[in-house]
Protein backbone atom coordinates (compact mmCIF):
# COMPACT_ATOMS: atom_id res chain seq x y z
CA UNK A 1 0.00 0.00 0.00
CA UNK A 2 0.63 3.48 -0.36
CA UNK A 3 -1.01 6.61 0.38
CA UNK A 4 -0.41 9.62 -2.97
CA UNK A 5 -0.38 12.82 -1.04
CA UNK A 6 -0.23 15.16 -3.85
CA UNK A 7 -4.21 13.96 -4.30
CA UNK A 8 -4.59 14.94 -0.77
CA UNK A 9 -5.12 19.10 -1.89
CA UNK A 10 -6.27 18.41 -5.26
CA UNK A 11 -9.36 15.94 -4.31
CA UNK A 12 -10.01 17.36 -0.89
CA UNK A 13 -7.79 14.99 1.21
CA UNK A 14 -8.29 12.07 -0.57
CA UNK A 15 -6.16 9.40 0.15
CA UNK A 16 -5.62 5.89 -0.83
CA UNK A 17 -2.74 2.76 -0.75
CA UNK A 18 -0.42 2.40 -2.99
CA UNK A 19 3.40 2.06 -2.83
CA UNK A 20 5.62 4.29 -2.86
CA UNK A 21 9.68 4.26 -4.30
CA UNK A 22 11.96 6.19 -2.58
CA UNK A 23 14.87 7.49 -4.49
CA UNK A 24 17.34 8.08 -1.19
CA UNK A 25 20.73 5.86 -0.45
CA UNK A 26 19.44 5.92 3.33
CA UNK A 27 21.04 2.17 4.37
CA UNK A 28 19.58 3.19 7.83
CA UNK A 29 15.99 3.21 6.13
CA UNK A 30 16.77 -0.01 4.30
CA UNK A 31 17.33 -1.88 6.70
CA UNK A 32 15.21 -0.71 9.79
CA UNK A 33 12.67 -3.45 10.51
CA UNK A 34 16.08 -5.60 11.39
CA UNK A 35 17.21 -3.20 13.90
CA UNK A 36 17.44 -4.34 17.65
CA UNK A 37 14.77 -2.35 19.61
CA UNK A 38 16.89 -2.74 22.92
CA UNK A 39 20.24 -0.69 21.76
CA UNK A 40 18.31 1.94 19.10
CA UNK A 41 14.63 2.28 20.63
CA UNK A 42 13.61 1.71 16.94
CA UNK A 43 10.39 -1.08 17.03
CA UNK A 44 12.94 -3.30 14.75
CA UNK A 45 13.22 -7.42 15.61
CA UNK A 46 16.89 -7.49 16.02
CA UNK A 47 17.20 -10.09 13.27
CA UNK A 48 21.01 -10.50 13.76
CA UNK A 49 21.03 -10.42 17.77
CA UNK A 50 18.40 -13.22 17.04
CA UNK A 51 21.12 -15.42 14.84
CA UNK A 52 23.88 -14.36 16.84
CA UNK A 53 22.01 -16.24 19.83
CA UNK A 54 20.89 -19.56 18.12
CA UNK A 55 24.36 -19.86 16.58
CA UNK A 56 26.34 -19.36 19.83
CA UNK A 57 24.28 -22.23 20.92
CA UNK A 58 26.08 -24.43 18.38
CA UNK A 59 22.92 -25.12 16.31
CA UNK A 60 23.49 -25.60 12.88
CA UNK A 61 19.82 -24.50 10.75
CA UNK A 62 18.46 -26.58 8.40
CA UNK A 63 16.65 -25.07 5.18
CA UNK A 64 13.02 -24.32 5.69
CA UNK A 65 11.00 -24.06 2.86
CA UNK A 66 8.28 -21.04 2.59
CA UNK A 67 5.41 -21.36 0.22
CA UNK A 68 4.60 -17.55 -0.89
CA UNK A 69 0.93 -17.92 -1.95
CA UNK A 70 0.95 -14.61 -3.74
CA UNK A 71 0.41 -12.46 -7.10
CA UNK A 72 3.56 -13.80 -8.44
CA UNK A 73 7.74 -14.25 -7.93
CA UNK A 74 10.25 -12.76 -10.64
CA UNK A 75 12.84 -15.83 -9.94
CA UNK A 76 15.37 -15.01 -11.21
CA UNK A 77 15.35 -11.64 -9.16
CA UNK A 78 19.68 -11.43 -8.46
CA UNK A 79 18.40 -10.40 -5.02
CA UNK A 80 16.34 -13.98 -4.69
CA UNK A 81 17.35 -16.03 -7.49
CA UNK A 82 19.79 -18.56 -5.06
CA UNK A 83 16.90 -18.70 -2.37
CA UNK A 84 14.05 -19.89 -4.63
CA UNK A 85 12.91 -23.54 -4.02
CA UNK A 86 13.34 -26.10 -6.69
CA UNK A 87 11.79 -29.38 -7.17
CA UNK A 88 14.46 -31.66 -6.90
CA UNK A 89 12.04 -34.55 -8.45
CA UNK A 90 11.22 -32.61 -11.32
CA UNK A 91 13.01 -31.74 -14.49
CA UNK A 92 12.51 -28.65 -15.73
CA UNK A 93 10.54 -28.16 -19.13
CA UNK A 94 10.18 -31.65 -20.18
CA UNK A 95 6.15 -31.66 -20.30
CA UNK A 96 6.31 -34.23 -17.73
CA UNK A 97 4.89 -34.82 -14.11
CA UNK A 98 8.63 -36.50 -13.07
CA UNK A 99 7.39 -36.54 -9.52
CA UNK A 100 4.03 -37.42 -10.08
CA UNK A 101 2.26 -34.87 -8.17
CA UNK A 102 -0.14 -34.27 -10.37
CA UNK A 103 1.47 -30.59 -11.43
CA UNK A 104 3.99 -31.11 -14.87
CA UNK A 105 6.85 -28.83 -15.05
CA UNK A 106 6.47 -27.35 -11.16
CA UNK A 107 10.24 -26.68 -10.57
CA UNK A 108 9.46 -23.43 -8.28
CA UNK A 109 6.04 -23.86 -7.42
CA UNK A 110 2.95 -23.71 -9.20
CA UNK A 111 0.08 -20.84 -10.97
CA UNK A 112 -3.35 -21.67 -9.78
CA UNK A 113 -4.86 -18.32 -11.82
CA UNK A 114 -3.24 -19.93 -15.71
CA UNK A 115 -3.87 -22.07 -17.97
CA UNK A 116 -3.39 -23.44 -21.28
CA UNK A 117 -3.79 -19.70 -23.00
CA UNK A 118 -1.91 -17.43 -20.63
CA UNK A 119 -2.61 -16.02 -17.01
CA UNK A 120 -4.90 -14.12 -15.11
CA UNK A 121 -4.20 -10.82 -14.28
CA UNK A 122 -7.22 -8.43 -13.48
CA UNK A 123 -10.18 -9.95 -11.58
CA UNK A 124 -13.11 -9.60 -9.87
CA UNK A 125 -13.97 -8.45 -6.30
CA UNK A 126 -15.66 -11.15 -4.70
CA UNK A 127 -18.44 -8.87 -3.93
CA UNK A 128 -18.80 -8.81 -7.91
CA UNK A 129 -18.79 -12.61 -7.86
CA UNK A 130 -21.29 -12.88 -5.19
CA UNK A 131 -23.90 -10.68 -7.02
CA UNK A 132 -23.27 -12.26 -10.03
CA UNK A 133 -23.73 -15.25 -9.01
CA UNK A 134 -27.06 -15.19 -6.89
CA UNK A 135 -28.74 -12.25 -8.78
CA UNK A 136 -30.94 -14.14 -10.81
CA UNK A 137 -31.79 -16.01 -7.66
CA UNK A 138 -32.60 -13.31 -5.39
CA UNK A 139 -33.75 -10.48 -7.67
CA UNK A 140 -34.83 -12.23 -10.44
CA UNK A 141 -37.91 -11.45 -12.95
CA UNK A 142 -40.08 -13.66 -10.99
CA UNK A 143 -40.69 -12.24 -7.44
CA UNK A 144 -42.75 -15.59 -6.02
CA UNK A 145 -39.45 -17.78 -7.21
CA UNK A 146 -37.34 -14.96 -5.84
CA UNK A 147 -38.96 -14.73 -2.35
CA UNK A 148 -39.07 -18.92 -2.19
CA UNK A 149 -35.04 -18.51 -3.03
CA UNK A 150 -34.45 -15.88 -0.17
CA UNK A 151 -36.26 -18.13 2.42
CA UNK A 152 -34.64 -21.45 1.28
CA UNK A 153 -30.73 -19.55 1.35
CA UNK A 154 -31.13 -16.97 3.92
CA UNK A 155 -26.99 -17.26 4.49
CA UNK A 156 -26.76 -16.57 1.12
CA UNK A 157 -29.27 -13.96 0.48
CA UNK A 158 -27.98 -11.91 3.66
CA UNK A 159 -24.55 -12.10 2.18
CA UNK A 160 -25.81 -11.46 -1.25
CA UNK A 161 -27.43 -7.94 0.17
CA UNK A 162 -23.84 -7.12 2.00
CA UNK A 163 -22.00 -7.87 -1.54
CA UNK A 164 -24.38 -5.79 -3.12
CA UNK A 165 -23.97 -2.53 -1.02
CA UNK A 166 -20.63 -3.20 -0.91
CA UNK A 167 -20.15 -3.11 -5.30
CA UNK A 168 -23.19 -0.58 -4.95
CA UNK A 169 -20.83 2.42 -3.33
CA UNK A 170 -17.22 1.34 -3.95
CA UNK A 171 -17.93 0.51 -7.64
CA UNK A 172 -19.09 4.31 -7.64
CA UNK A 173 -15.95 5.26 -5.96
CA UNK A 174 -13.59 3.65 -7.84
CA UNK A 175 -15.32 5.15 -10.85
CA UNK A 176 -15.12 8.78 -9.70
CA UNK A 177 -11.25 8.73 -8.53
CA UNK A 178 -10.31 7.21 -11.93
CA UNK A 179 -12.08 10.14 -13.79
CA UNK A 180 -10.28 12.51 -10.99
CA UNK A 181 -7.14 11.31 -11.78
CA UNK A 182 -7.38 11.16 -15.45
CA UNK A 183 -8.14 14.67 -15.10
CA UNK A 184 -5.46 15.16 -12.44
CA UNK A 185 -3.01 13.78 -15.02
CA UNK A 186 -3.57 16.08 -17.93
CA UNK A 187 -2.93 18.49 -14.97
CA UNK A 188 0.53 17.75 -14.20
CA UNK A 189 2.67 19.45 -16.84
CA UNK A 190 0.63 22.59 -15.86
CA UNK A 191 2.23 21.99 -12.16
CA UNK A 192 5.54 21.39 -12.77
CA UNK A 193 5.75 24.63 -14.70
CA UNK A 194 4.63 26.45 -11.64
CA UNK A 195 8.57 26.41 -10.67
CA UNK A 196 9.01 28.46 -13.46
CA UNK A 197 12.35 26.83 -14.18
CA UNK A 198 13.83 26.71 -10.62
CA UNK A 199 14.07 23.94 -8.00
CA UNK A 200 11.60 22.61 -5.89
CA UNK A 201 12.80 24.49 -2.73
CA UNK A 202 10.88 26.31 0.15
CA UNK A 203 12.06 29.28 -0.22
CA UNK A 204 11.66 29.37 -4.22
CA UNK A 205 7.63 28.18 -3.66
CA UNK A 206 7.94 31.02 -1.37
CA UNK A 207 9.20 33.73 -3.73
CA UNK A 208 6.36 32.81 -6.62
CA UNK A 209 3.28 34.56 -5.84
CA UNK A 210 -0.06 33.08 -7.46
CA UNK A 211 -2.41 35.06 -9.48
CA UNK A 212 -4.76 32.90 -10.62
CA UNK A 213 -6.19 29.96 -8.92
CA UNK A 214 -4.62 27.73 -10.92
CA UNK A 215 -1.61 28.67 -9.62
CA UNK A 216 -2.53 28.88 -6.14
CA UNK A 217 -3.91 24.99 -6.61
CA UNK A 218 -0.50 24.05 -8.13
CA UNK A 219 1.78 25.87 -5.66
CA UNK A 220 -0.63 24.32 -2.59
CA UNK A 221 0.37 20.97 -4.49
CA UNK A 222 3.97 21.69 -4.71
CA UNK A 223 4.08 23.03 -1.25
CA UNK A 224 2.89 19.22 0.00
CA UNK A 225 5.26 17.25 -2.41
CA UNK A 226 7.84 19.39 -1.36
CA UNK A 227 7.59 17.81 2.41
CA UNK A 228 8.87 14.48 0.56
CA UNK A 229 12.76 14.74 0.75
CA UNK A 230 13.60 12.59 -1.75
CA UNK A 231 11.87 15.54 -4.27
CA UNK A 232 13.08 18.29 -2.21
CA UNK A 233 15.94 20.52 -4.67
CA UNK A 234 14.84 18.95 -7.48
CA UNK A 235 14.24 20.05 -11.28
CA UNK A 236 11.07 21.29 -12.62
CA UNK A 237 11.74 18.20 -15.19
CA UNK A 238 12.45 15.77 -11.92
CA UNK A 239 9.28 17.06 -10.62
CA UNK A 240 6.88 16.03 -13.75
CA UNK A 241 8.21 13.17 -13.83
CA UNK A 242 7.41 12.15 -9.58
CA UNK A 243 4.29 13.22 -10.22
CA UNK A 244 3.88 11.61 -13.69
CA UNK A 245 4.73 8.37 -12.05
CA UNK A 246 2.40 8.83 -8.62
CA UNK A 247 -0.59 9.84 -10.59
CA UNK A 248 0.51 6.58 -13.00
CA UNK A 249 0.37 4.20 -9.61
CA UNK A 250 -3.45 5.80 -8.62
CA UNK A 251 -4.61 5.33 -12.38
CA UNK A 252 -3.43 1.69 -12.23
CA UNK A 253 -5.21 1.24 -9.13
CA UNK A 254 -8.31 2.71 -10.07
CA UNK A 255 -8.89 1.51 -13.93
CA UNK A 256 -8.44 -1.78 -13.28
CA UNK A 257 -11.78 -1.19 -10.39
CA UNK A 258 -13.36 1.54 -12.65
CA UNK A 259 -13.14 -1.16 -15.94
CA UNK A 260 -13.29 -4.80 -14.53
CA UNK A 261 -13.18 -5.52 -10.99
CA UNK A 262 -16.62 -3.72 -10.26
CA UNK A 263 -17.83 -4.79 -13.80
CA UNK A 264 -20.53 -8.02 -13.33
CA UNK A 265 -19.80 -8.92 -17.23
CA UNK A 266 -15.87 -9.38 -17.06
CA UNK A 267 -14.97 -12.55 -15.92
CA UNK A 268 -11.23 -14.06 -16.95
CA UNK A 269 -12.03 -17.41 -15.27
CA UNK A 270 -12.14 -18.75 -18.45
CA UNK A 271 -8.13 -18.68 -19.11
CA UNK A 272 -7.46 -21.15 -16.14
CA UNK A 273 -9.60 -23.73 -17.66
CA UNK A 274 -10.90 -25.15 -14.82
CA UNK A 275 -14.10 -26.17 -13.78
CA UNK A 276 -14.43 -22.99 -11.27
CA UNK A 277 -17.98 -24.84 -9.78
CA UNK A 278 -16.53 -27.87 -9.07
CA UNK A 279 -14.18 -26.63 -6.01
CA UNK A 280 -12.60 -29.98 -5.23
CA UNK A 281 -11.19 -29.85 -8.33
CA UNK A 282 -6.87 -29.65 -7.70
CA UNK A 283 -5.06 -30.06 -11.02
CA UNK A 284 -5.37 -27.22 -13.27
CA UNK A 285 -3.01 -24.53 -14.12
CA UNK A 286 0.67 -23.85 -15.01
CA UNK A 287 4.32 -22.97 -14.12
CA UNK A 288 4.16 -19.34 -14.44
CA UNK A 289 5.78 -18.27 -11.53
CA UNK A 290 5.53 -14.98 -12.35
CA UNK A 291 2.40 -14.02 -14.01
CA UNK A 292 1.59 -10.87 -15.49
CA UNK A 293 2.44 -8.46 -12.18
CA UNK A 294 5.27 -10.10 -9.76
CA UNK A 295 5.50 -6.76 -8.08
CA UNK A 296 4.20 -7.68 -4.87
CA UNK A 297 5.24 -11.00 -4.27
CA UNK A 298 8.58 -10.76 -4.97
CA UNK A 299 8.28 -7.58 -2.71
CA UNK A 300 7.01 -10.31 -0.03
CA UNK A 301 9.83 -12.79 -0.49
CA UNK A 302 12.42 -10.57 -0.72
CA UNK A 303 11.44 -9.40 3.23
CA UNK A 304 11.29 -13.39 4.10
CA UNK A 305 14.56 -14.38 2.12
CA UNK A 306 15.87 -11.31 -0.23
CA UNK A 307 20.21 -11.50 0.23
CA UNK A 308 22.49 -9.07 -0.04
CA UNK A 309 23.20 -7.98 -3.73
CA UNK A 310 26.13 -5.97 -5.23
CA UNK A 311 25.25 -2.26 -3.53
CA UNK A 312 21.96 -3.58 -2.20
CA UNK A 313 22.42 -4.38 1.16
CA UNK A 314 18.73 -5.49 1.69
CA UNK A 315 18.55 -8.52 3.03
CA UNK A 316 15.28 -10.79 4.30
CA UNK A 317 14.91 -11.75 7.83
CA UNK A 318 15.32 -15.98 6.68
CA UNK A 319 17.88 -14.98 4.49
CA UNK A 320 20.68 -17.38 5.98
CA UNK A 321 18.30 -20.62 5.81
CA UNK A 322 14.90 -20.16 3.68
CA UNK A 323 13.54 -21.03 -0.10
CA UNK A 324 10.66 -19.37 -1.08
CA UNK A 325 8.05 -21.85 -3.00
CA UNK A 326 6.23 -19.71 -5.50
CA UNK A 327 2.31 -20.60 -5.75
CA UNK A 328 0.64 -17.77 -7.58
CA UNK A 329 -3.25 -17.60 -6.50
CA UNK A 330 -3.81 -13.55 -5.98
CA UNK A 331 -4.90 -11.69 -8.77
CA UNK A 332 -5.41 -7.97 -9.40
CA UNK A 333 -8.18 -7.92 -7.66
CA UNK A 334 -9.53 -10.80 -4.98
CA UNK A 335 -8.28 -14.08 -4.83
CA UNK A 336 -11.09 -17.43 -4.94
CA UNK A 337 -11.45 -19.84 -2.29
CA UNK A 338 -10.81 -22.67 -4.84
CA UNK A 339 -7.47 -21.59 -5.60
CA UNK A 340 -6.31 -20.59 -2.00
CA UNK A 341 -7.46 -24.07 -0.36
CA UNK A 342 -5.33 -25.84 -3.37
CA UNK A 343 -2.40 -23.49 -3.31
CA UNK A 344 -2.45 -24.16 0.84
CA UNK A 345 -2.49 -28.16 0.32
CA UNK A 346 0.20 -27.55 -2.48
CA UNK A 347 2.16 -25.85 -1.06
CA UNK A 348 1.60 -28.35 2.50
CA UNK A 349 2.57 -31.86 -0.01
CA UNK A 350 5.68 -30.09 -1.30
CA UNK A 351 7.62 -29.15 1.26
CA UNK A 352 6.85 -25.86 2.65
CA UNK A 353 7.01 -25.56 6.66
CA UNK A 354 5.81 -21.91 6.48
CA UNK A 355 3.27 -20.39 4.69
CA UNK A 356 2.80 -16.54 4.21
CA UNK A 357 -0.49 -14.83 2.94
CA UNK A 358 -0.25 -11.57 2.04
CA UNK A 359 -3.68 -11.10 1.06
CA UNK A 360 -7.26 -10.56 2.23
CA UNK A 361 -10.89 -9.65 1.08
CA UNK A 362 -14.35 -8.98 2.63
CA UNK A 363 -16.39 -11.80 1.29
CA UNK A 364 -15.54 -15.79 1.39
CA UNK A 365 -18.33 -18.03 -0.13
CA UNK A 366 -16.25 -21.42 -0.10
CA UNK A 367 -14.79 -20.26 3.09
CA UNK A 368 -15.39 -23.82 4.65
CA UNK A 369 -13.08 -25.54 1.60
CA UNK A 370 -10.34 -22.81 2.63
CA UNK A 371 -10.77 -24.29 6.28
CA UNK A 372 -10.32 -27.39 5.67
CA UNK A 373 -7.36 -26.94 3.76
CA UNK A 374 -6.06 -24.57 6.95
CA UNK A 375 -6.84 -27.98 9.05
CA UNK A 376 -4.46 -29.68 6.43
CA UNK A 377 -1.64 -27.74 7.23
CA UNK A 378 -2.15 -28.08 10.99
CA UNK A 379 -2.17 -32.00 11.16
CA UNK A 380 1.11 -31.57 8.96
CA UNK A 381 2.77 -29.49 11.04
CA UNK A 382 3.14 -25.99 9.21
CA UNK A 383 2.50 -22.70 9.95
CA UNK A 384 0.16 -19.81 8.43
CA UNK A 385 1.33 -16.37 8.60
CA UNK A 386 -1.37 -13.80 7.19
CA UNK A 387 -1.80 -10.19 6.58
CA UNK A 388 -4.39 -8.43 8.89
CA UNK A 389 -5.02 -6.27 5.91
CA UNK A 390 -4.87 -2.37 4.86
CA UNK A 391 -8.54 -1.04 5.74
CA UNK A 392 -7.64 0.70 9.35
CA UNK A 393 -10.72 -1.01 10.99
CA UNK A 394 -11.19 -3.43 13.60
CA UNK A 395 -10.99 -7.29 12.56
CA UNK A 396 -14.41 -7.76 15.75
CA UNK A 397 -16.53 -5.74 13.45
CA UNK A 398 -15.17 -6.10 9.87
CA UNK A 399 -14.69 -9.53 7.73
CA UNK A 400 -11.18 -10.06 6.75
CA UNK A 401 -10.55 -13.45 4.89
CA UNK A 402 -8.98 -15.98 5.60
CA UNK A 403 -9.41 -16.21 9.14
CA UNK A 404 -9.29 -18.58 11.88
CA UNK A 405 -12.00 -17.44 13.56
CA UNK A 406 -15.42 -18.98 12.24
CA UNK A 407 -17.21 -15.90 13.59
CA UNK A 408 -16.63 -12.59 14.56
CA UNK A 409 -18.28 -13.72 17.82
CA UNK A 410 -16.06 -16.41 18.70
CA UNK A 411 -13.41 -16.16 21.67
CA UNK A 412 -11.10 -18.30 20.57
CA UNK A 413 -9.35 -19.20 17.21
CA UNK A 414 -9.93 -22.98 15.81
CA UNK A 415 -7.20 -23.39 14.85
CA UNK A 416 -3.55 -23.26 16.50
CA UNK A 417 -1.18 -23.06 13.29
CA UNK A 418 -1.96 -19.47 12.30
CA UNK A 419 -0.75 -16.10 13.41
CA UNK A 420 -2.66 -12.55 12.07
CA UNK A 421 0.17 -9.87 11.96
CA UNK A 422 -0.98 -5.91 11.96
CA UNK A 423 1.49 -3.26 10.47
CA UNK A 424 4.08 -1.19 12.71
CA UNK A 425 6.14 1.76 11.72
CA UNK A 426 9.84 2.70 12.60
CA UNK A 427 8.34 6.00 14.93
CA UNK A 428 7.39 4.78 18.22
CA UNK A 429 5.30 7.88 19.13
CA UNK A 430 2.76 6.61 16.04
CA UNK A 431 3.40 2.92 16.26
CA UNK A 432 0.34 1.68 14.42
CA UNK A 433 0.75 1.88 10.46
CA UNK A 434 -2.19 4.20 9.83
CA UNK A 435 -3.65 1.64 7.43
CA UNK A 436 -3.05 -1.08 9.46
CA UNK A 437 -6.40 -3.48 10.44
CA UNK A 438 -6.34 -4.24 14.42
CA UNK A 439 -8.44 -6.16 16.87
CA UNK A 440 -7.24 -7.41 20.51
CA UNK A 441 -8.75 -10.66 19.97
CA UNK A 442 -8.31 -11.46 15.70
CA UNK A 443 -4.71 -9.62 15.21
CA UNK A 444 -2.09 -11.68 17.19
CA UNK A 445 0.77 -9.67 17.07
CA UNK A 446 2.45 -6.56 15.02
CA UNK A 447 5.79 -6.38 13.12
CA UNK A 448 7.17 -4.07 10.53
CA UNK A 449 5.24 -2.89 7.61
CA UNK A 450 5.74 0.72 6.75
CA UNK A 451 8.61 1.80 4.66
CA UNK A 452 9.49 -1.41 4.25
CA UNK A 453 12.43 -1.63 1.69
CA UNK A 454 12.73 -4.99 -0.47
CA UNK A 455 12.96 -6.68 -4.08
CA UNK A 456 10.33 -6.00 -7.23
CA UNK A 457 10.34 -6.71 -11.00
CA UNK A 458 13.13 -6.13 -13.42
CA UNK A 459 15.75 -6.25 -10.59
CA UNK A 460 14.68 -3.38 -8.93
CA UNK A 461 14.49 -2.33 -5.37
CA UNK A 462 11.74 -0.20 -3.86
CA UNK A 463 10.26 0.78 -0.32
CA UNK A 464 6.55 -0.40 -0.40
CA UNK A 465 4.31 -0.06 2.90
CA UNK A 466 1.05 -2.46 4.26
CA UNK A 467 0.18 -5.51 6.10
CA UNK A 468 1.90 -7.46 3.40
CA UNK A 469 4.91 -6.28 4.51
CA UNK A 470 4.57 -7.23 8.03
CA UNK A 471 3.01 -10.56 7.43
CA UNK A 472 6.40 -12.10 5.90
CA UNK A 473 8.64 -10.03 8.30
CA UNK A 474 6.73 -12.92 10.77
CA UNK A 475 6.69 -15.57 8.46
CA UNK A 476 10.61 -14.91 8.02
CA UNK A 477 10.91 -14.41 11.86
CA UNK A 478 9.07 -17.90 12.22
CA UNK A 479 11.40 -19.46 9.18
CA UNK A 480 14.26 -18.89 11.26
CA UNK A 481 12.81 -20.55 14.86
CA UNK A 482 12.24 -23.34 12.37
CA UNK A 483 15.37 -23.89 11.18
CA UNK A 484 17.88 -23.51 13.99
CA UNK A 485 15.25 -25.68 16.16
CA UNK A 486 13.77 -28.04 13.51
CA UNK A 487 11.36 -30.10 16.02
CA UNK A 488 9.62 -26.86 17.30
CA UNK A 489 6.08 -26.85 16.17
CA UNK A 490 3.85 -24.34 14.82
CA UNK A 491 2.06 -23.46 17.78
CA UNK A 492 5.28 -23.05 20.03
CA UNK A 493 6.59 -20.83 17.26
CA UNK A 494 3.21 -18.49 17.65
CA UNK A 495 3.96 -18.85 21.42
CA UNK A 496 7.31 -17.42 21.07
CA UNK A 497 6.63 -14.39 18.92
CA UNK A 498 3.53 -13.62 21.09
CA UNK A 499 5.18 -14.01 24.70
CA UNK A 500 8.28 -11.80 23.73
CA UNK A 501 6.79 -8.80 21.61
CA UNK A 502 8.29 -5.33 23.10
CA UNK A 503 5.37 -3.50 24.06
CA UNK A 504 4.29 -0.40 23.94
CA UNK A 505 1.36 2.29 25.34
CA UNK A 506 1.37 4.77 22.87
CA UNK A 507 -1.83 5.96 21.02
CA UNK A 508 -2.67 4.04 18.65
CA UNK A 509 -4.74 6.32 16.35
CA UNK A 510 -7.28 4.42 16.19
CA UNK A 511 -11.01 6.03 14.75
CA UNK A 512 -11.95 6.12 18.15
CA UNK A 513 -11.12 6.58 21.81
CA UNK A 514 -11.99 2.97 23.03
CA UNK A 515 -8.66 0.58 23.51
CA UNK A 516 -6.72 3.34 22.47
CA UNK A 517 -3.89 2.26 23.18
CA UNK A 518 -1.40 0.54 21.29
CA UNK A 519 -0.77 -2.74 23.59
CA UNK A 520 -4.70 -3.25 23.56
CA UNK A 521 -4.87 -3.97 19.26
CA UNK A 522 -3.45 -7.16 19.61
CA UNK A 523 -3.72 -10.34 21.50
CA UNK A 524 -0.11 -10.00 22.12
CA UNK A 525 0.10 -6.27 22.76
CA UNK A 526 3.01 -5.04 21.23
CA UNK A 527 5.79 -5.58 18.01
CA UNK A 528 7.54 -8.68 17.39
CA UNK A 529 11.20 -9.08 18.69
CA UNK A 530 12.95 -12.66 17.25
CA UNK A 531 15.99 -12.06 19.43
CA UNK A 532 13.78 -12.95 22.63
CA UNK A 533 11.58 -15.10 20.56
CA UNK A 534 14.48 -17.16 19.71
CA UNK A 535 15.48 -17.27 23.80
CA UNK A 536 12.31 -17.90 24.50
CA UNK A 537 11.86 -20.94 22.66
CA UNK A 538 15.69 -22.04 22.99
CA UNK A 539 14.85 -22.18 26.92
CA UNK A 540 11.62 -23.32 26.85
CA UNK A 541 11.39 -25.84 24.07
CA UNK A 542 14.54 -26.79 22.52
CA UNK A 543 16.44 -27.28 26.01
CA UNK A 544 13.17 -29.06 27.04
CA UNK A 545 13.21 -31.60 24.70
CA UNK A 546 17.01 -31.95 24.33
CA UNK A 547 17.08 -32.64 27.83
CA UNK A 548 14.29 -35.20 27.58
CA UNK A 549 15.97 -37.12 25.39
CA UNK A 550 19.34 -37.18 27.22
CA UNK A 551 17.55 -38.41 30.26
CA UNK A 552 15.19 -41.36 28.12
CA UNK A 553 15.76 -44.40 29.10
CA UNK A 554 17.70 -46.60 26.63
CA UNK A 555 15.69 -49.51 25.20
CA UNK A 556 17.71 -52.70 26.45
CA UNK A 557 19.41 -54.25 23.98
CA UNK A 558 17.68 -57.19 21.93
CA UNK A 559 18.89 -60.94 22.97
CA UNK A 560 21.05 -62.91 20.47
CA UNK A 561 19.24 -65.48 18.98
CA UNK A 562 20.73 -68.42 20.45
CA UNK A 563 18.36 -71.03 18.27
CA UNK A 564 20.80 -73.01 16.04
CA UNK A 565 19.73 -72.99 12.70
CA UNK A 566 18.61 -76.37 11.09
Amino acid sequence: MKKILIAAVFFAAYSTGFSQENKTEDKDLMTWYHKDFGSTKVHGISTQNAIKFLESKGLKPKTVVVGVIDSGVEVDHPGLIKNIWKNANEVPNNGKDDDNNGYIDDVHGWNFIGGKNGDVGVDNLEATRVIRKFQKLFEGSNSAENKANQTKMPGEFATYLKAKETFNKKSIEAKQAFAQYSEFAKLVPSIAATLKGKTLTKENLAAITATTQEEARNLAILGQISEDPTILGKSQEEVQKYLEKDIKGALDYYEPQATKQYNLDYDPRSIVGDNYENVNEKFYGNNHYEGPDAQHGTHVSGIIAGYPNGKEIQYGVAYKVAKIMVVRAVPDGDERDKDIANAVRYAVDNGAKVINMSFGKAFSPDKEKVWEAFQYAQDKGVLLVHAAGNDNQSLEENDNFPTNFKSQSDEKPFLNNMITVGASTNDSAFLRASFSNYSGKMVDVFAPGDKIYSTVIDGKYEYLQGTSMASPVVAGAAAVLMAYMPNIKPDQVIDALMSTVNKSEVNAMLKTNVNNRFDLISKSGGVIDLYKAAQYAYNKYYQTSASVKATAPKTAPKKKNTIKKK
